[in-house]
């Protein structure tokens, strides 16, 4: 019988990727493709989901030149995507998101904050289905969007026949068939998916019609998602447009959807740690971190917690019979990225990274080590200088995007070596804001002692060591690096009908590679007292609001 194999399609923010997978999950071939991302004011992120798809065809043409397979050879495929926003006609035609009237832009891209007016409405409802986001919905999320597209778009809000999630979008694309994921429309939609296994929809008319988008409710929702199903379920297969697009073979097994950060759990919480493969009680002390732009943070529970400001939990939203709890950060890689860049030597280092074929972390790392000199540990370079990384808000637990990005401890000093010390405050930062995210989280419930860790940032061994030393747990590296692509290769095993269940795919094609121990001693007392100053910056910069406005006050 010939190999059959499995294909995971990752649409990230900036490109989209293909992954090849055997029945053991080992990595056969990788293709990436770029696409565009349109920013036509502030806040504002468009996509094309035509632009999407022609770079999901190259990127799986390039997985199979890689991996030497044939198109014959997938026996299954799944989808993964960031939670943007996709507008289509009657006639499957993209919709404009925009007020220029562009209408192959249909996308509103996860990261954009254009719905915060909106955002603060729906939250000042209070309604029953804000428990299940950690008590404070995101501009982050599609309803505050949605709204944002009828009262600012209201012509093209009205044309759009179908809003999907873009994992979802994929799908559609695929097959021809109009299927929603369970995972998406519970995670960023508001669909209550422990309701809809009781019999019910899943759906909540009174949110829609108290935010005055009462007209998605119509014909039991299919504007948003009449048929909404379990992940990895097969939906159809490849049709013969699509297949021909995409360099693969009609008919090909598609599975239900699922979220990009999502995929990652899927392909990292099954492994075996410590000889022991996870079972309920063991999955509470495992949380999965997905460093790229915006980094997750995923843990799952047998009985629902309700961490403030943390999203969820949501039922069998990853894992099914799972509940699943979820923080994140909302800039990350791109964080690290936009500190080095507006640095003054940020292009010059960049450079000297392409003319010597590494990276500009790699050449920071370097500089870092050679800094450190007789110190202790290359952390206390740090002891001045402190970050607060809420640059692009916070997504949780503080769940606030008006929060803004701070510096404190800044020199007249414009070398390689200050940026050097700013790009490890920044990463400090952000494994802080990790840290907190966990804590809350242990608060409420769970007991989270080791991060199982994949993504882009953490290729990064600065990112990890200082991840496991702020934190304080154990950061395991998956044996696959590319752990996102895994994740939806399983999805494909069990659309295929190879694997009968996510656990069982999970099981079979999860496991575990590096561990990296937090350092403890010295470093965690410098951590902790980082840590003390991490929530003392959120402090003042309240204080700091309250003052102004006070002033504002004075004045009128």
């Amino acid at each position: 019988m010939a190999e059959r194999i499995y294909l995971g399609v990752d649409v990230g923010t900036g490109s989209a990727r293909a992954g090849l997978y055997d029945a053991n999950g080992r990595g056969l071939g990788v293709g990436v493709e770029p696409f565009e991302i349109f920013r036509p004011r502030p806040d504002h992120v468009e996509q094309s989901s035509d632009d999407i798809w022609r770079a999901c065809g190259v990127a799986i043409r390039a997985a199979l030149a890689q991996a030497g397979m044939p198109p014959e050879a997938v026996a299954g495929i799944g989808f993964d995507a960031t939670c943007s926003l996709v507008l289509l006609d009657a006639e499957d035609r993209p919709v404009a998101v925009n007020a220029d009237g562009v209408d192959s832009r249909n996308i509103i891209v996860w990261m954009d904050h254009r719905a915060l007016a909106q955002t603060a409405r729906i939250n000042a409802t209070g309604h029953r289905v804000l428990r299940y986001v950690g008590g404070t919905i995101s501009p982050e999320m599609q309803t505050p969007k949605l709204l944002w597209l009828k009262e600012e778009l209201p012509t093209n809000f009205g044309r759009a026949a179908r809003f999907f999630d873009l994992p979802d979008f994929l799908t559609y694309r695929a097959t021809g068939i109009d299927t929603r994921s369970l995972c998406s429309t519970t995670c960023k939609w508001t669909h209550l998916a422990h309701e809809a296994g009781d019999g019910g929809c899943g759906w909540d008319t009174s949110y829609f019609q108290q935010l005055g988008l009462g007209e998605l409710c119509q014909d039991g929702f299919v504007r948003i998602g009449k048929n909404v199903r379990p992940m990895g379920e097969r939906v159809g297969g490849l049709t013969e447009l699509a297949a021909a697009e995409l360099g693969l073979v009609a008919g090909t097994a598609v599975g239900v959807s699922i979220i990009d950060a999502h995929a990652g759990g899927l392909g990292m919480l099954g492994a075996v740690i410590d000889g022991q493969a996870p079972d309920a009680a063991a999955m509470e002390r495992r949380l999965a971190l997905i460093g790229g732009t915006s980094s997750c943070h995923m843990a799952c529970s047998l009985e629902a917690h309700y961490p403030e400001g943390i999203w969820g939990p949501y039922f069998s939203a990853m894992i099914p019979g799972l509940w699943l709890t979820e923080g994140g950060q909302s800039a990350t890689g791109a964080l690290i990225d936009h500190v080095i860049d507006s640095h003054r030597r940020g292009a010059e280092l960049r450079r000297r990274a392409r003319e010597q074929d590494t990276t500009a972390y790699a050449l920071l790392n370097a500089r870092l080590d050679a800094l450190a000199g007789e110190r202790a540990f290359v952390a206390e370079l740090t002891e001045q200088l402190h970050v607060l990384p809420y640059f692009h808000g916070n997504r949780s637990p503080r769940a606030d995007a008006t929060l803004r990005g701070m510096v404190s401890g800044l020199r007249l000093d414009d070398s390689v070596d200050s940026l050097a010390r700013l790009y490890l405050a920044t990463i400090q930062a952000i494994a802080h804001g990790t840290r907190h995210i966990i804590d809350t989280m242990n608060g409420a419930g769970f007991s989270i002692d080791t991060l199982i860790a994949c993504g882009g940032d953490t290729k990064n061994p600065v990112f990890v060591r200082e991840h496991a030393d702020i934190s304080g747990c154990r950061i395991v590296l998956p044996r696959e690096p590319e752990a996102v692509l895994l994740g939806s290769a399983v999805l494909g095993a069990v659309a295929s009908g190879d694997q009968r269940s996510v656990l069982s795919a999970m099981a079979a094609m999860n496991a575990a590679g590096a561990c990296i121990e937090a350092a403890g001693g010295e470093v965690a007392s410098y951590h902790a007292r980082k840590h003390h100053v991490f929530h003392r910056m959120y402090d003042d910069q309240r204080a700091h609001a309250a003052l102004m406005a006070a002033d504002a006050d004075q004045k009128g």
